[in-house]
């Protein structure tokens, strides 16, 4: 089932929450809504859903306008944050909820229920637990089972709501990956909202990246982290250092230092900022080029399979923060308060070079 969402506004007061959204969603693609608190990711994902009704603007479905269609008319499996579990019911009892309480024409003999249910659990990896309550379970079983229900209905699309932030950090990897996986088997529409950078990179075919109503960049998780189309998605997605310069002599300086292949002609005055990923950026002890920049090693956090440092850049006292191998930490052995230099390996230039 494709969705198009075409010019779709909603306001809330003098605030505007969605602004002239458009979107197409392929049938069977799994999409992430990206962005910050009040980005207007969750409003679209209800709209879409028709738990909220928009200002303007139409909802289609394969085609066919849904914008004035109820939540049942839509055939939407939603999946909330916070589980929304019935506690006094079984595991299988809220898996069979939605098919129990179809209208006795559409709802499926009793024997075809437990079946579904059933098949479900082996889908989610609860079999043998269709007998617990919810609050026997741990949180990530709660949200399978919330899943599960969500599907037992066979939703033309699956909506999920931040769907593992109420979760621990290792949980969350588990489930996203097993997501991911469950996506491929089922083939179903689904589009869920995060606003965690790793977790829509991981498991999203497309990413749609959005900041105050409006998207700023939709495309595959390679598309939008190695080509961002704006300073806001390039700082969103992952750590990045950002280098104020000046143009001198037809070149970009950052901090002194020339950055290579970059002209802009003999606008001596223009002032730009450059972007640049923490793991985009060299630390050695001697200068590699004209752009490598002098810097002072400041903190040394050596946790995990890279190592994070923390600079400052001598000429103009900016932070910077570097991401090397921890092979390339051993072989360096450097110490607090040492000179390094650092060289930018990719350096990204928006606009017309002015801040």
């Amino acid at each position: 089932m494709s969705i198009q969402v075409q010019h779709i506004t909603k306001q809330f007061g003098d605030f505007a929450a969605l602004d002239g959204i458009n979107l197409e969603i392929p049938t069977g693609e799994l999409v992430a809504l990206l962005g910050p608190s009040g980005s207007g990711k969750t409003t679209l994902l209800r709209i879409i859903a028709g738990l909220e009704t928009a200002d303007g603007g139409n909802i289609l479905f394969h085609g066919s306008d849904a914008t004035t269609q109820s939540v049942r008319e839509r055939n939407i499996g939603f999946v909330f944050q916070h589980y929304a579990l019935f506690r006094h019911m079984t595991v299988f009892e809220n898996i069979a909820f939605g098919l129990r309480v179809r209208p006795r024409k559409l709802r499926p003999p009793k024997q075809e229920i437990a079946d579904r249910v059933h098949e479900l659990l082996r889908l989610v990896q609860l079999e043998g637990l269709a007998k617990r309550y919810p609050a026997q379970l741990s949180g990530g079983q709660r949200q399978r089972v919330a899943l599960a229900r969500a599907l037992a209905v066979e939703p033309t699309v699956l909506l999920l709501d931040e769907p593992f932030g109420a979760l621990d950090a290792q949980v969350r990897v588990e489930l996203r990956r097993w997501l991911r996986r469950l996506h491929d088997e089922l083939k179903i529409t689904g589009v869920f909202v995060t606003h965690d950078q790793e977790e829509a990179l991981e498991v999203a075919d497309r990413v749609v990246v959005m900041n105050r109503g409006r998207i700023e960049q939709v495309g595959t998780p390679t598309e939008v982290y190695d080509q961002p189309a704006s300073p806001f998605v390039y700082n969103f997605l992952g750590n990045v250092n950002l280098f104020h310069g000046r143009v001198h002599d037809g070149k970009i300086e950052i901090d002194s230092a020339a950055h290579a292949g970059v002209t802009v002609g003999d606008r001596d005055t223009a002032a730009t900022v450059g972007y640049v990923r923490a793991h985009d950026l060299d630390v050695d002890r001697v200068a590699k080029d004209v752009s490598s920049m002098a810097a002072v090693v400041r903190h040394i956090h050596a946790v995990g399979s890279s190592v994070r440092i923390d600079l400052t850049l001598q000429v103009s006292n900016e932070p910077a923060e570097a991401q090397i191998s921890r092979e390339r930490h051993e072989e360096l052995s450097l110490s607090v308060g040492e000179q390094v230099f650092v060289t930018p390996r990719r350096v990204k230039f928006f606009g017309d070079y002015q801040i």
